[in-house]
Order: C-alpha cells, then sequence, then structure tokens
C-alpha cells in the first residue's frame, strides 16, 4: 500500500472510529472557591513551550498530511490556528521527505498562517539531516520527535526494530536549528521514559496519553486477517502520565494531550504541570463536519471556558492552576498507590 493511502486511511478512520476509551480526567476533581477574588477580564491564557511565547495554551496536535486530499484539510487547520492564535503541529512529514510532490501538503499551513507557531513532525528515529529538513520544509518553530512503538508493531508495513532510539533522539535535540518536543502519539509515558529522555537532555514533552485518537485500534481496521485487538487499550491514560512525570516537573516543560475533550479537561491537564494542551480529534471531526467558522467558535468558546474555570479557582494565569488543590479518585488513585505517587499533596494545596 502507498503512503498517500496509508495517510488518507489514518484520517478516515480517526474520524470514524469513536472515542470511547477515558482519559483518566473524570477521576480529577477541582475543590471549589466561593470566594475568589478575581475578576474575569485579568485572566491570562498565555503559556510558553521551548521558549516560545504562546497566546493560548492550547495547540492543534499532530494530524495530517501526506496525500494530495491532506492538503486540503491542514489548510482549513492552519486558517484556524491563524484566526485563533494557536500553536499547531503537522502530521509526521516523513512522506514529503521522501516524495517532494509532497511538500505542499504541509508547506500549505506556513503559506497560510505565515506569522503562527508551528511544530514539525517526524519519527523518533529520524537522522539531524532528515529532522533539518522537516524543519526547513515549513519553516518550523519546533519539532515533534514522535514515538510511536505500538503503533508501528500493529501496522502491517510498520517499523520492528526500535534499538538506539534515545542516542538519535539525542542527536536531533543536539544537533537541529529549533527546539524539540519528545512526543508519544496516544499510548503514555511513564516515570521509567521520563527518566531516559531526561538523561539525554530532553527538555519538551507531549504525553499523549491514552484516551483519544487510538492508532493501534487505526492500523487493526487496516490489517487484512487476525488483529491486535487486545492491544487496543494499551498504554497509561493522559491523567496518569501527567501524574507520572510530577517528579520532572523541574526537568521538563509538559504538554498534556490524548483524549482532550473540553476546557475543564485542559484546566485539569495544566493544574497538573502542563503549560499546553494538545487537541486534535475534538477538533478534527467538527471542522470537517461544519467547517472552518464553526470550528473557530469552539476554540473561542473553550478559550472563553477557560477563563472561566481559572476564575472560579481565583487564578489570573494558567500556571497558577499548578497551586490549586485537585482531589484524584478511583482508577487513577489506585494507579498511583501502586506506583508510588502521593496524592494528598495535590489534595492539599494552599491548606
Amino acid at each position: 500500500m502507498s503512503t498517500e493511502q496509508r495517510k488518507l486511511d489514518h484520517v478516515r478512520y480517526a474520524l470514524e472510529l469513536p472515542v470511547t476509551m477515558s482519559n483518566g480526567f473524570s477521576d480529577l476533581s477541582f475543590v471549589h472557591r466561593a470566594l475568589p477574588e478575581r475578576d474575569l477580564a485579568d485572566a491570562s491564557l498565555a503559556t510558553s513551550i521551548g521558549g516560545l511565547t504562546l497566546s493560548s495554551p492550547i495547540l492543534l496536535n499532530a494530524m495530517t498530511g501526506g496525500a494530495g486530499p491532506t492538503e486540503a484539510i491542514n489548510r482549513k487547520l492552519a486558517e484556524l490556528a491563524n484566526e485563533t492564535g494557536i500553536a499547531m503541529a503537522v502530521g509526521s512529514q516523513r512522506a514529503a521527505l521522501n516524495d517532494e510532490s509532497l511538500r505542499s501538503t504541509y508547506r500549505i499551513v506556513r503559506d497560510v498562517n505565515p506569522d503562527g507557531v508551528i511544530i514539525g513532525n517526524l519519527g523518533a528515529g529520524a537522522t539531524v539531516e532528515d529532522a533539518q529538513r522537516a524543519v526547513e520544509m515549513i519553516d518550523a518553530d519546533l519539532l515533534h520527535l514522535h514515538l510511536n512503538v505500538a503503533q508501528e508493531l500493529t501496522m502491517p508495513e510498520g517499523d520492528r526494530s526500535f534499538a538506539g532510539l534515545l542516542e538519535r533522539i539525542q542527536q536531533v535535540i543536539e544537533g537541529v536549528s529549533v527546539p524539540v518536543i519528545i512526543k508519544e502519539v496516544g499510548n503514555g509515558m511513564s516515570i521509567e521514559t521520563y527518566r531516559m529522555l531526561a538523561s539525554i537532555g530532553a527538555r519538551c514533552v507531549d504525553v499523549a496519553g491514552r484516551g483519544g485518537t487510538n492508532f493501534v485500534a487505526i492500523e487493526n481496521r487496516r490489517r487484512s486477517g487476525m488483529q491486535f485487538q487486545q492491544l487496543e487499550g494499551w498504554g497509561q491514560t493522559t491523567a496518569v502520565s501527567l501524574l507520572e512525570a510530577q517528579t520532572y516537573l523541574d526537568r521538563f516543560e509538559l504538554i498534556g494531550s490524548g483524549g482532550v475533550q473540553h476546557a475543564l479537561d485542559v484546566a485539569k491537564c495544566l493544574a497538573l504541570g502542563a503549560r499546553a494542551v494538545g487537541l486534535a480529534g475534538a477538533i478534527l471531526r467538527p471542522l470537517m463536519e461544519a467547517g472552518v467558522e464553526h470550528a473557530i467558535q469552539q476554540v473561542e468558546h473553550m478559550h472563553s471556558e477557560l477563563r472561566t474555570i481559572l476564575t472560579l479557582q481565583g487564578c489570573e494565569r494558567i500556571a497558577d492552576l499548578s497551586a490549586r488543590p485537585l482531589i484524584v479518585r478511583g482508577e487513577t488513585a489506585e494507579w498511583c498507590r501502586l506506583r508510588g505517587i502521593p496524592l494528598e499533596p495535590f489534595a492539599r494545596r494552599g491548606l
């Protein structure tokens, strides 16, 4: 099967498959403050990643590119990002590195959004040379190096060799011209992974936990014959992935993503230490079904809701949420108990 057809399959199944797994956010609750002593007008959504100032913590996470029809999708996404001022990432640029005729399916995001923050994207096994080519292709401000081992192993034509990835990631971090974000694609991260990434000098990490677009399920739909259905629930939820990162908050700038659906999910990611929060399917579906203007309205409403939550919590800045009490219950709490992650400090913040 051609790379272009694979890219189209990914988009089609991402839109068709229902979001059925928990992202873990329902196990998290804020403590209401009846006297917040803040004005809504003072709530700021500004943040920063990789030394870049962002007007919003919301970013459009990697979705597509690499096939003719995906250029139109990336154009719409870039229009949305340009109008709302949010950062956006493209899908893996490997296809365009292998076939120059596909460059426009990615380059369109910079042409439509010339002053926006744009994130390039390649697999974690990329060479420094290819990483730099990907950056230059779209004048990227940042670069995703994605970790998608579960997807590759279930993809009929996927990679089967992953030895030496950590060293190659380090080479790209040290050799490419922009800050690098190490990103999972929907199976989450753990303390063990954070420890390894810290050892090579990684500074930005997108946890991309279980609960959103399920690439194992997508690859299962693409398989002929036997499927790996038992692996469709593989990995850690987004909430767990962020909780596992707590001992590394001073080492990493975290991005929370994976099943984020609305502003309350965004706020919970921020309360767990994320600096930004990625959305993919929650934006792609309304964009494709109702158009750019509707998607713009959704993002702006999300911004309005997020400012409301900040005010309810007595916060002027999104970073203030990480000092507000957060109650963790259910399966997420049980995971943390077994993994030795203390939860009482979250519940007693500010007491």
